[in-house]
């Protein structure tokens, strides 16, 4: 079977706190777009060594395999399925690595998704949502996959009746590996929305007409990102001189979107190397 796991950008991103147990509190609203990866799991022809062989095409992926989350979603599996049989699973990678954008969460959770649908593991929306937080806090929202705010460590999620439907969403990764620990290490004060009267939830702010979002909707990772790579803050930049109603950078980078009314004609110059790619949602 082969299924094509999706990407997300993030509409605003708070970090709230730090936990005890070493991760952050977090809110933010994931929204799916259709950048995608392709997935394939066979049952194994053959007796194998190992009970899982795993190959990959596309955009290169660094380290063993035995480090791949997708392998690590199987064996996460199989600890619990035992009867799970051997497989041979290829994954096509087109979605940029160490992004921002979710892209190695999705393969997690479509992992997840198609192994329990394959092999009649009947497991629940829940079930596949603890497996998915074992392997990273945004792997659940992979398991629901439709608009969602997301708190705690991204983990709890409630479903948002936000559209953009009609919008033509630019997306520009400059190559730029972003590492999300760094970023984290870098947020001297951790503002938290809630606690603060005179200023909006993020719930709020997203529920506001779009054209709304440039002046409230804020990524906490953006200053210490743009900081250190100022090349990023002018991709943001260059997006609202094209005419973009929202632009921001997607989770701790280095991916930035700008969202346009449907028909914009863009003119975007960037260096040759960059990663681009236009939808109309």
């Amino acid at each position: 079977m082969v299924v094509f796991p999706n990407c997300k950008i993030n509409l605003g991103l708070y970090i709230l706190d730090k936990r005890s147990d070493g991760f952050h509190n977090l809110a933010t609203v994931f929204y799916p777009i259709p950048l995608k990866d392709a997935l394939e799991i066979i049952r194994a022809k053959s007796i194998q060594q190992q009970p899982v062989s795993f190959t990959q095409s596309g955009n290169t992926i660094d380290g063993n395999i035995e480090d791949n989350i997708c392998v690590k979603a199987y064996r996460l599996l199989k600890n619990d399925f035992p009867q799970l049989p051997a497989v041979q699973m290829h994954l096509h990678k087109a979605i940029p690595l160490g992004a921002g954008l979710g892209g190695g969460s999705a393969d997690a959770a479509f992992t997840l998704k198609l192994l329990s649908e394959q092999f009649q593991l009947n497991l629940s929306t829940n079930q596949l949502i603890n497996y998915a937080l074992a392997l990273g806090s945004d792997c659940p929202f992979f398991i629901v996959n439709q608009p969602c705010h997301a708190t705690g460590r991204g983990e709890l999620l409630e479903s948002m009746p936000i559209d953009l439907t009609g919008y033509q969403l630019v997306l520009i990764n400059p190559g730029i590996h972003i590492n999300t620990g760094w970023a984290f290490s870098q947020l001297k004060r951790l503002p938290d929305a809630s606690v603060e009267p005179n200023k909006k939830s993020l719930v709020d702010i997203v529920c506001q007409p779009v054209q709304h979002w440039k002046n409230e909707l804020v990524n906490d990772f953006e200053a210490p990102v743009f900081l250190q790579h100022p090349g990023i803050a002018d991709l943001k930049e260059h997006l609202y001189r094209q005419g973009a109603v929202y632009g921001a950078m997607s989770g701790s980078g280095s991916t930035v979107y700008g969202l346009f009314e449907s028909g914009k004609k863009l003119q975007l110059h960037l260096p040759n190397g960059y990663f681009t790619k236009s939808f109309l949602l």
